[in-house]
């Protein structure tokens, strides 16, 4: 579960300072009761995106329990029915046959026990051979924000939607907090896997002062749970654990796995939400199952200088397994980046990131992720470029396409990296050095990509761009998603939003890019899914059909676009 967070704050935590970069944070519930009984009348349609999933109106943030059950998606997500301000949340409920069009029906859960008067909290679905699905949530029982472990269960598994949901009295709650676990810090439940030793397990976010910390518990029958003498997971200096994610992928291939499945020929991925710093960090490594303890590779920092799902605006995140055709999907949240006054004068606030296919690269160091390829069928009409060059200081606009609301695939090469500007090793955090950086300051090899959501004059742009270095090693590439210029109004929050590419530019001087543009969403994707960015922007010249899309190139060495293909997207059905 996602606590609400203030827009701009900077903490000083553990010693040294963090500026915090995606909408600041705090420890406890933020709760505008002079917002509360602002009802949403109205609803702006500026900068309302087309194919993300949002509601009509109102606040969402974590999605949760995804599933895939008898030929239907489920999606559930914190919603509050009655504003655009965190506060009243339920668990809503959405439908679907292909992962973009969505019907709405009547909330699953809403807090209405003893266990959960005070919150129905974030948690996972599971499905049990021989009951259906099961959802884990977290309950909040008072004030004091005490938080519980409960389960719900459809009222009838005969229904095809799974409409209904009851939270039966018999067992719930079934987790309470033991000594020594923070009972205001328990919270998010795991989707379980079965264990060869007969049992189901799960994990529960939480932390211990400064020590971010994964419970695990076993069941036998999935309602009588015990913990485990030891988390299966810890680390210092990390703070909360929230929306912790534990699964399975292919060591060779990019199908998904089942949850439960294990072996030589897996390797397991952790994943967490850390409160301090608002972003999803995840670590490659080893489940040993005999001992119910996870250990990461030796790849990547476990912690807050780590590997991230998504380098921008991407929170709360939740995968699931789909039979169907065999992959895991994962879905994440991306807040709004104006202010909550903004948000209560257009009526909304909150979308879902375009799920994405995850699995290992094939270097078994990350993961790689892709839109769904459901996606594609909202594809309307195409137009290319092929080999254009591009010399320091030239845009070129991309026309034919409707460039607020378009997908948009391109690769870029070019003939030589002499020219790239020597790598700093003290440049250790990528989004310090594109703001540093930037689009507009001129380099070797890059500044070079797309400007997205542009006006025509360039008054207003969101440049999605690589820059090229030289390391001590191989060449560092960087990849940016820059909203410094995305809107001429002010008091908002504006990021250089960053991470680099791990990417050998030896033998292929290339590097390619996806991005989808969606009124205020640039989602991009680079080099095949490597290193993601979403970005929240509001332009205000460059909306509806006033938008515009160019490739540009502001470094020394010439660019070539090699291949450009751009489609204007048709909007998704989303009732």
């Amino acid at each position: 579960m996602v606590l609400p967070k203030c827009r701009y704050i900077t903490v000083v935590f553990f010693a040294f300072v963090v500026l915090l970069i995606n909408n600041g944070v705090e420890a406890f519930h933020k709760v505008y009761p002079h917002l509360q009984s602002v009802s949403t009348i109205s609803v702006s349609r500026q900068h309302r995106t087309a194919y993300h999933f949002q509601p009509p109106k109102n606040w969402i943030n974590d999605p949760n329990g995804p599933m895939y059950y008898n030929g239907i998606y489920h999606l559930f997500y914190q919603y509050n029915p009655k504003g655009s301000v965190w506060g009243n949340i339920v668990w809503a409920h959405s439908i679907s046959k292909d992962l973009i069009n969505w019907r709405t029906l009547e909330p699953a859960l809403y807090p209405s026990k003893p266990f959960d008067k005070f919150g129905c909290w974030s948690g996972s679905a599971t499905i049990v051979p021989g009951k259906g699905p099961v959802i884990l949530y977290t309950g909040v029982v008072d004030d004091k924000q005490t938080q519980v472990q409960c389960y719900a269960v459809p009222e009838d598994l005969n229904d095809p939607l799974l409409r209904k949901w009851v939270k039966p009295d018999k067992f719930n709650p079934i987790l309470v907090a033991n000594k020594g676990v923070n009972g205001s810090a328990f919270r998010d439940p795991t989707t379980a896997w079965w264990s060869k030793d007969g049992h189901w397990k799960i994990l529960v976010g939480s932390r211990r002062k400064r020590r971010g910390i994964a419970y695990l518990y076993r069941s036998k029958d999935f309602m009588t749970w015990v913990q485990a003498k030891h988390p299966i997971h810890s680390k210092g200096e990390t703070g909360m654990w929230e929306c912790p994610d534990f699964y399975p992928v292919l060591v060779n291939g990019n199908q998904g796995l089942e949850t439960s499945e294990g072996g030589n020929h897996v390797k397991h991925v952790f994943k967490n939400s850390l409160d301090m710093t608002r972003f999803d960090y995840y670590t490659v490594g080893t489940y040993f199952e005999d001992k119910d303890r996870y250990v990461p590779d030796n790849t990547s920092v476990d912690g807050w200088g780590g590997l991230r799902y998504d380098y921008g605006n991407f929170y709360a995140s939740k995968s699931f397994f789909d039979p169907s055709k065999n992959r895991r999907i994962l879905w994440g949240w991306a807040n709004e980046s104006d202010t909550k006054e903004d948000d209560v004068r257009k009526g909304w606030a909150g979308i879902q990131a375009i799920p994405r296919t995850v699995w290992l690269d094939s270097t078994g160091r990350q993961l790689v992720q892709w839109p769904v390829e459901e996606l594609n069928n909202l594809r309307g009409k195409e137009v290319n470029m092929n080999s254009q060059k591009l010399q320091k200081g030239d845009y070129v606009e991309v026309k034919g396409i409707t460039a607020a609301q378009a997908d948009v695939e391109v690769t870029f090469s070019f003939a030589s990296l002499d020219k790239a500007e020597t790598y700093d090793p003290k440049w250790v955090n990528a989004q310090d050095l594109c703001a540093q950086k930037g689009s507009k300051l001129q380099g070797g090899v890059g500044p070079f990509g797309l400007l997205t959501l542009a006006s025509q004059n360039l008054e207003e742009f969101t440049p999605v761009f690589f820059r090229i270095f030289k390391g001590p090693v191989k060449h560092v590439v960087l990849l940016c998603s820059d909203a410094t210029s995305s809107s001429l109004k002010s008091n908002m929050y504006k990021p250089s939003f960053a991470g680099f590419v791990d990417v050998d530019l030896a033998t292929n001087k290339k590097l390619s890019l996806r991005s989808l543009i969606d009124h205020s969403v640039v989602e991009s994707f680079g080099e095949g899914g490597k290193t993601n960015i979403l970005s929240r922007v509001y332009p205000q010249l460059a909306v509806a059909n006033q938008g515009h899309l160019f490739v540009f190139n502001n470094g020394t060495e010439p660019i070539s676009v090699e291949n450009l293909k751009a489609w204007s997207m048709k909007p998704a059905d989303i009732k």
